[in-house]
């Protein structure tokens, strides 16, 4: 197991807009890489990354949320899963603060399916379904978004959504839009 580095859109690697490619098979080095993405998003830290973000061009995300989002203290569900697909979303759409450790120090308020139904391939190669909502289930889309080259920035509704948090003087943190050089770029 390892800590990979993180390609980060200043880096201008392709591989964060390109689709992935297909795993079909798990085996030893599949395996591998989830223990060296779970590694490298714990130590970002971060709640999910996708082959991508470490230059591997697979299909294979790792998504690390805590049991009750409310509860610092709660439990942590950990999924490793390789050619991931959402099989249903919910109609309901709730739009909500995301970042990527791609992005580094940049917001985004996006919008995201409420409850997904997704099926892949676990670290045995069995096949498995989930059902997830709300906190999880917008971290899973994120990372499957990933893994069809699309970023974060191209689901906002409007560049006016895309942020930086900077803290005031007295210690709150605000919201800092972006200049137009900067949207433009992304």
């Amino acid at each position: 197991m390892a800590i990979r580095p993180i390609v980060t859109l200043a880096d201008n690697n392709p591989v964060l807009r390109r689709p992935a490619n297909r795993v079909r098979r798990i085996d030893k080095a599949t395996r591998a890489l989830m223990d060296d993405m779970i590694d490298t998003m714990r130590d970002a830290p971060g709640v999910g990354l996708a082959a991508p973000q470490i230059g591997v061009e697979l299909r294979v995300i790792v998504v690390e949320v805590p049991t009750d989002p409310e509860d610092p203290e709660s439990a942590m569900r950990l999924h490793a899963l390789a050619d991931p697909e959402i099989l249903w979303s919910s109609p309901e759409i709730e739009e909500d603060q995301e970042a990527c450790l791609s992005i580094p120090g940049l917001y985004g308020d996006v919008p995201r399916n409420v409850a997904i139904r997704i099926r892949g391939l676990d670290r045995s190669g069995r096949q498995v379904e989930l059902e997830v909502a709300d906190y999880e289930a917008r971290v899973f889309q994120h990372e499957i978004d990933h893994l069809d080259g699309i970023l974060y920035t191209q689901r906002v509704t409007s560049p006016d959504k895309l942020y930086r948090l900077q803290q005031d003087a007295s210690g709150t943190y605000v919201r800092t839009p972006l200049g137009t050089d900067e949207v433009h770029v992304l």
